[in-house]
């Protein structure tokens, strides 16, 4: 038999395998999993429904004489306006465009660099994975948001959301990394690892092709509970003035707009609606990690059957 339908022989074997995987009907069958589900679909549903409906300048503008100012929520309003008489409705729902756009990049760039550090630190060892996994330990020493806070003032203001998912991908990817790294070590300890060496697999054909599949599982997990993490920590650094710009419809400066004014003035619905929003969002991320943690965990099955 051929190096390549060996190879090929393997390789089918582990797509039996995730085939034949009882993964997504326990994850149905876990109802705060399909409620986190729910969720998530219908924040990318108002997001998109934004994205398409409304026009970002007419957000950004103020709109006196056309609305009145600090209206409480009404049939009219039904979110209620801000203190320059902007509908708050269409500017919550804009920010889900936001949270869902940001937090994907956030999420995708973070656990590409993560997994590639984590793998190659795992395969080749000694001198790389110290090198690699002493530098993520000293960028996980410190809390995650006050890292961020110090990243993305490197980065220039003109960026705006952008420094925040830059600031945000460097403090989320020694996690993947240590995830990865755990994952593909247990691996590598598999025959078939060593029986594709044997048969002259290249590194890149062995990383990628029988490595990287076998690492889905805690990768998977570890991207839907960063996603919300993610959402939140760019909602922080907005309400903390390190990220969207004064009058964008992030939720975050939305938060920061209404506890810093509407409070004081009675209008609890400034920062209610984009708060009650941002809370259900990371909920259901939430919600879908930890179903997904379970249904991927063989002693959770067993426990289940």
């Amino acid at each position: 038999m051929s190096t390549e339908t060996q190879s090929g022989t393997v390789e089918r074997s582990i797509v039996e395998r995730l085939r034949a995987s009882p993964f997504l009907s326990q994850l149905l069958s876990n109802r705060l999993a399909v409620t986190g589900i729910v969720i998530i679909v219908a924040v990318v549903v108002l997001a998109v429904y934004a994205r398409l409906t409304f026009n970002l300048s007419d957000l950004l503008a103020t709109q006196f004489g056309t609305n009145p100012s600090e209206a409480a929520p009404s049939m009219a309003y039904p979110f209620g306006t801000d203190g320059q008489a902007r509908d708050i409705f269409p500017r919550v729902l804009y920010g889900a465009w936001y949270a869902v756009l940001y937090g994907t990049v956030t999420v995708a760039a973070s656990t590409a660099l993560g997994v590639g550090l984590g793998i190659v630190a795992a395969y080749y060892g000694d001198l790389t994975d110290n090198l690699i996994m002493r530098t993520m330990d000293v960028l996980l020493s410190f809390p995650s948001l006050l890292l961020a806070l110090a990243l993305v003032t490197i980065f220039p203001e003109e960026l705006g959301l952008w420094r925040a998912v830059a600031a945000l991908t460097l403090v989320y990817t020694p996690r993947f990394a240590r995830v990865v790294r755990g994952a593909a070590l247990k691996v590598l300890e598999d025959e078939y690892t060593d029986a594709t060496k044997a048969l002259g697999a290249t590194d890149p054909r062995l990383l990628i092709r029988h490595i990287l599949p076998n690492c889905l599982a805690p990768i998977t997990v570890q991207s839907t509970l960063n996603y919300g993490l993610a959402i939140i920590d760019i909602a922080a650094l907005s309400f903390l003035g390190f990220g969207a710009s004064p009058g964008e419809p992030t939720w975050g400066m939305m938060l920061s707009n209404g506890v810093e004014f509407g409070l004081f003035s009675g209008a609890w619905w400034w920062s209610f609606f984009p708060g009650l929003l941002l809370a259900l969002t990371v909920l259901g991320f939430n919600l879908l990690g930890d179903g997904m943690r379970d249904a991927l965990d063989p002693r959770m099955r067993e426990t289940v059957d």
